[in-house]
């Protein structure tokens, strides 16, 4: 007998029945809302295929025109992406395109650059005239013929130009307004080292790039090279997971100043090792963060260097940024310095007194004997460095492990995945924000000082600079860096020996292109234009995406048969890793 309810009260609540369970392995009804969403997606499906393709899933849309027949033709090109997040297919084939450049200038036996050709009769004649009328500058200003200057600057202008259009590279000499700017602006530093780095042996550098060849007992010789990490150093103990064992006591200033200026530090690194090696020295690399954020970068070198030499090398190499102090700021993001129009600069906002301008700040540095760098960058005692014999197994892994990371951002080389992790991550980016960058970051006006040449824009913790962003993690620049003289291509120069490969295995031949039968002084053939996607005569993507994978799969069907032949009559054909 259930116990009667009062008007107006809900009835006590029955106990729920057991749950029913359905097995996982049940496939839901036909018809149903779960069976259609079971189904895969076409258009996923159609993305998902052109990734494996190779066809690139946001195309830039070019349009066309034949300026003689006035056909106009719609032409899809590749973005060009190096991030996986924006486009999978064009990161990839940029990783392979990097990796074929690794290996092509790690284990050279000769030197990849030709010297330069030896200057013509009229490219002397034109240095010639330029070096009078240098000379016809000087004299006019020693008698205070002032009046004549711009008639021989102009003459100066058009000989420099002259001299460009003869096939010489470089400019003779910097102008003479840039030589009044740098007397005004310029300040020297000494370059005497620290007293607290070591000393580095210093030879003279050889003009080779090439490494030293070892002969084996038995006559066979070799030439070995290797590959470098260097590391900055600790902060603080980090667990295994990347994190500060106490974050309280983990400088992350000094983790954020490091980190803007890690690439001067790597320069000073290569500087310092040819110095010390004696022969110049050849790299290729890439830059990425740990586990606990900090970059460190690892490096395919051609040639052996002993390691007790790149260990005292990294141990003396420091890099001095000689800015205003920036220890403690004096104004916090919620009450930033104010810009007045009237007077144009920033000023404080309660004494309503101006900070002090970026060139009188240097000035105290330069009027102080004990002056001493706003912040010095070193790297750690963690120097690896390894042998790797070409053509080996462990060389392919090496530029496979080179070039890891570099289609991804710095911040999605280790993903937080706890809280700790993502708490780290915030502390570090929270001190970028206030982090000078430059000499005209808008940061400066939180410590007193107002930036080089400032302006009423600034927004002190909002600059636009690369390090501040969240997904760099203040790796600014370039993450993958390549010596000059590392395969003596550019790497255009390795797409086209990727195409001729692919031409040649294929049998197909070219004619006179365009550029070839249209002379310098004729008119363009063609007419180029940006495309939006609302224009009438502009396919859908899928439409555009369907087109290129069918292109595609038939490119790959023939490569394919046409590797099987070339197989077939030269068992030892390859291709370039760059297809």
């Amino acid at each position: 007998m259930t116990a009667p309810t009062l008007p107006g009260l809900a009835p006590d609540p029955v106990p729920p029945a057991d749950p029913v369970t359905i097995p996982a392995d049940v496939a839901p009804a036909p018809g149903t809302r779960a069976a259609r969403l079971a189904l895969p997606m076409s258009r996923k499906v159609l993305t998902e295929m052109a990734a494996e393709y190779g066809v690139c899933l946001h195309p830039v849309t070019l349009r066309r025109t034949d300026l003689h027949s006035g056909l106009t033709e719609v032409v899809d090109l590749p973005c060009g992406s190096t991030r996986e997040d924006k486009c999978e297919p064009c990161a990839k084939r940029a990783r392979r395109l990097r990796q074929t450049q690794i290996r092509e200038g790690w284990h050279r036996a000769d030197e990849p650059a030709p010297g330069p050709q030896a200057a013509t009769d009229a490219q002397r004649e034109l240095i010639l005239l330029r070096a009078h009328l240098e000379f016809a500058r000087d004299e006019a200003q020693r008698a205070a013929q002032f009046d004549q200057l711009p008639d021989i600057d102009d003459a100066i202008g058009e000989v420099e130009e002259a001299i460009a259009a003869e096939g010489l590279r470089g400019a003779v000499a910097p102008s003479h307004d840039q030589d009044d700017d740098d007397s005004h602006g310029r300040r020297k530093r000494s370059t005497r080292r620290r007293q607290d780095a070591p000393d580095l042996p210093r030879k003279k550098v050889e003009p080779r790039t090439v490494g030293k060849v070892y002969t084996a007992p038995d006559g066979t010789e070799h030439r070995p090279s290797m590959w470098l990490s260097l590391t900055l150093d600790t902060y603080g103990r980090v667990l295994p997971d990347g994190t500060p064992v106490n974050p309280s006591t983990y400088d992350y200033r000094r983790a954020a100043w490091d980190a803007v200026h890690f690439a001067r530090l790597l320069d000073r690194f290569w500087q310092n090792l040819r110095r010390c090696a004696g022969w110049n020295v050849q790299y290729a690399g890439c830059v990425e963060p740990q586990r606990r954020l900090a970059p460190h970068a690892h490096f395919a070198i051609r040639g052996t260097i002993p390691r007790a030499v790149l260990r005292q090398v990294a141990a003396a190499t420091y890099h001095q940024v000689w800015w205003p102090p920036a220890d403690e700021p004096a104004y916090t993001l919620d009450r930033p310095p104010v810009w007045d129009t009237d007077r144009a600069q920033w000023i404080d906002p309660d004494s309503r007194e101006p900070l002090r301008s970026w060139a009188d700040a240097l000035d105290l540095i330069d009027t102080n004997p004990d002056a001493q760098p706003a912040h010095v960058v070193r790297f750690g005692p963690q120097v690896h460095a390894e042998g790797v014999t070409p053509g080996t197994v462990h060389a392919n892994r090496t530029i496979g492990y080179i070039t890891k990371y570099i289609t991804k951002s710095a911040a999605d080389c280790h993903k937080p995945e706890t809280d700790r992790q993502r708490d780290h991550l915030d502390r570090l980016w929270h001190q970028l924000r206030v982090t000078p960058c430059n000499e005209r970051c808008a940061n400066w006006l939180l410590y007193g000082i107002q930036p080089k040449k400032a302006h009423g824009r600034l927004q002190a913790g909002r600059c636009k600079g690369k390090v501040h962003q969240r997904a760099t993690l203040g790796i600014g620049g370039r993450r993958i860096l390549v010596s000059r003289d590392w395969s003596g291509k550019t790497l255009a120069d390795h797409r086209a020996d990727a195409r001729a490969w692919v031409r040649n295995l294929l049998g197909v031949t070219t004619g006179a292109t365009d550029a070839d039968t249209v002379g310098q002084d004729d008119p363009p053939a063609y007419a180029w234009e940006m495309a939006r996607p609302e224009d009438p005569d502009i396919p859908p993507l899928q439409h555009r995406l369907l087109k290129a994978l069918s292109q595609r799969a038939q490119w790959k069907a023939a490569l394919l048969a046409a590797r099987d032949r070339a197989a077939t009559t030269d068992p030892t054909a390859d291709r370039p890793a760059t297809h």
